[in-house]
């Protein structure tokens, strides 16, 4: 796998993709040949734990004062699971997506919940093509390693349907064609449990698709430090 550039999502489908340094922050190192296996090939125990070691030790120079949060989040992956992340804004949410992304050596694709987003916008559509009299499929940013759904409940319940099978089956059936999506496959979804006003509560049928559900919170006070220095 190799890391793609982060692009986000908007309702017509179109994104913009910044320098690969402005990708994930400068302190993740880049992913060696061993964690880049940790999910493709089987491991024996003794090197599956150094392995994930590896990756969670790379997550931990970005992520302060969080290693229990980190852990969990690998455990999901790892499971065949997804995650849920429920905080405020700044506590990391996205840092630590797209620093999981950066240290299996996988793509990383965001898409921003807005009211206005389709289910075509993240599964993908076909496009026909006047000059060869043809229907092309484009793939939506599901087709990655780390999908980062970001503020998830601020779409339709109508949209958000559309990663149900994709979450649960990790594929996508568009036009009667079913297509598997890229191993690994994880979900980060965030909200703000906070904020209520536009906003949709997640159906029970979506959340059952979750692994787990965590709130990272504001770095202490040590890691603030180490932060800033």
């Amino acid at each position: 796998m190799t890391l793609a550039t982060d692009t986000t999502i908007t309702r017509n489908g179109a994104g913009t993709s910044p320098d690969a340094d402005e990708l994930t922050p400068a302190n993740v190192y880049a992913p060696s040949h061993a964690a880049s296996t940790l999910t493709q090939t089987p491991l024996a125990p003794g090197e599956f734990n150094r392995v994930a070691g590896l990756v969670t030790t790379n997550l931990e120079r970005v992520i302060k004062g969080k290693p229990e949060s980190i852990r969990l989040l690998l455990i999901a992956m790892l499971a065949g699971g997804h995650a849920l992340l429920e905080d405020v804004p700044g506590t990391g949410k996205t840092t630590l997506a797209k620093s999981l992304a950066r240290s299996i050596d996988g793509t990383f694709r965001r898409i921003q919940f807005t009211p206005d987003l389709l289910p075509a916008d993240i599964t993908g559509s076909s496009f026909y093509k006047p000059q060869e009299g043809v229907f092309e499929f484009r793939e939506g940013p599901v087709f990655s390693n780390i999908l980062l759904a970001d503020e998830i409940n601020r779409t339709s319940p109508r949209t958000q349907s559309a990663l149900l099978e994709v979450m649960s089956e990790n594929q996508v059936t568009i036009e009667g064609m079913r297509r598997d999506l890229p191993q690994p496959f994880f979900v980060v979804a965030t909200q703000n449990p906070s904020e209520h006003a536009g906003t949709y509560p997640l159906p029970e049928a979506q959340l059952d698709r979750f692994a787990l559900r965590l709130t990272l919170g504001y770095p202490d006070m040590e890691s603030e430090v180490e932060i800033l220095y």
